[in-house]
């Protein structure tokens, strides 16, 4: 038996990490259906605070991708013809595994649904620095936490009046690092947060 046999062979017999992608906002729909199928899936979700205090909205971390754990030359089939599933992301038409790191890492994150909680330094009532843009170097007042798309609203005073506005936190001195996913233990420090 040749060297590229027994190679062929070995991968043949390895389950990897292939990522589907999903028709828009299908991703529960195709995971229901492949692990109906006996797929294992990973469909990673974020719990973002809403704008109400004691609220919150569980989103897609990666908006129409899922991971799927498949043998490609028996069970590929199962996941091309599934609800839900636009494809699996390939290169030409060979699909291409993910590293089982980054699916090992998410799922450490994860509850048992696969909800990542996320966290943020900033704070409503919270004193801050808007840093760039016209508003660069006024002081406001955040008046809810980051949305899903990482906007915050501001209280600012501007000539003699308090309005309220919008900004992405990358706006906000210090937010682009103050909003990640929360970590358990050491698992990914540094990765995540500028607090390494």
């Amino acid at each position: 038996m040749s060297q590229q046999t027994v190679t062929t062979l070995n991968s043949l017999q390895r389950e990897d990490w292939f990522v589907v992608y999903s028709h828009p906002r299908k991703e529960e729909q195709a995971q229901f259906h492949l692990n109906f199928k006996g797929v294992e899936t990973f469909f990673p979700r974020l719990r973002v605070p809403a704008a109400r205090e004691n609220k919150s909205r569980i989103l897609p971390l990666f908006p129409n991708y899922l991971f799927v754990r498949i043998h490609v030359p028996t069970e590929c089939h199962l996941v091309g013809w599934t609800p839900g599933v636009k494809r699996i992301v390939s290169f030409g038409d060979e699909p291409i595994p993910i590293d089982k790191g980054v699916v090992c890492f998410l799922q450490k994150l994860a509850d048992a649904d696969g909800v990542i909680q996320a966290r943020t330094k900033i704070r409503r009532g919270q004193e801050v620095e808007i840093s760039g843009g016209p508003f660069d170097g006024l002081m406001g007042i955040i008046q809810a936490p980051p949305d899903n798309k990482g906007r915050v609203r501001v209280l600012l005073k501007l000539l003699s009046r308090q309005i309220s506005v919008k900004f992405g936190v990358e706006f906000i001195k210090g937010g682009r690092f103050a909003w990640a996913p929360a970590a358990r233990g050491d698992i990914g420090r540094g990765l995540l947060s500028a607090e390494s």
